[in-house]
């Protein structure tokens, strides 16, 4: 299984365009999302978000988070534990947080997922993306699950 963690952030006119220029900001704004639940294979591998075919159904975790509240900072968060048998994911976000709060909140979350399935993590991973709203502003994180069928080339 291929995997890749992405961020961005940007404003927009509207709460969707925010949304829409912060996915596009990550290099996810041209395909449908397919939000799944936390769960990854052993063999979760990592890697650097190729292109994908515009319009492609792709599966993901998402974190998001949009304000229309100028000078709130808004954080979004994702954090990824990989083992030997499997990996969870896990999201958070926050307006107005501390980032290190936020995550320090997705490493636990993580951790306790793993801890309670008694899989020793190998690889703990989290990204964040985080923005000061000037008007009306939108903050992703997201794990995208990769394959064949959605990559262009």
């Amino acid at each position: 299984m291929k995997i890749a963690i992405v961020t961005g952030k940007d404003e927009g006119p509207t709460k969707l365009n925010a949304f829409d220029n912060a996915l596009s900001d990550a290099g996810i704004g041209d395909v449908n999302l397919i939000k799944v639940s936390s769960m990854l294979s052993a063999n979760a591998e990592i890697q650097e978000l190729p292109k994908l075919k515009a319009g492609a159904m792709v599966n993901c975790v998402l974190s998001e988070v949009t304000s229309n509240n100028p000078g709130d900072v808004i954080t979004a968060v994702i954090a990824v534990a990989i083992g030997n048998e499997l990996g969870c994911v896990v999201e958070t976000t926050g307006i107005n947080k501390d980032t290190d709060e936020l995550i320090g909140e997705a490493e636990e979350m993580v951790r306790y997922m793993m801890e309670k399935r008694d899989v020793a993590i190998r690889e703990l991973h989290v990204e964040f993306s985080t923005t000061t709203v000037k008007n009306i502003a939108s903050a992703i994180a997201s794990v995208v699950y990769l394959n064949n069928d959605i990559v262009e080339g």
